[in-house]
């Protein structure tokens, strides 16, 4: 199993209608067929000092196996979610799970 997991920091100038677009663009994403399990999600604004809130979006992807992964990021909507929300974000951060 491979789990997939990215956080996104959108620009402070984003518009309520662009957070939509994006997160339409994130449900795209994890159409994959090589996407075994996926959950989108906001901070949970959780209140203790080891907890990161202050990205805009997150994603975890679990995938059968990292050939899977290696072969959703070079699919058509992978692609396709880069082509429509890529301009939307100004850092990304990836942390991936081989399990």
């Amino acid at each position: 199993m491979h789990t997939h997991t990215v956080f996104f920091w959108l620009w402070k100038t984003t518009s309520q209608a662009q957070r939509a677009e994006f997160r339409k663009g994130l449900q795209h994403l994890l159409k994959d067929p090589n996407v075994r399990h996926a959950t989108i999600g906001e901070p949970a604004m959780t209140d203790r000092d080891v907890v990161d809130n202050s990205y805009d979006f997150g994603v975890v992807a679990v995938f059968d196996s990292l050939e899977a992964h290696n072969a959703y990021q070079v699919g058509r909507h992978h692609d396709e979610f880069l082509q429509m929300c890529q301009d939307l974000w100004s850092r990304v951060q990836v942390y991936d799970l081989q399990h």
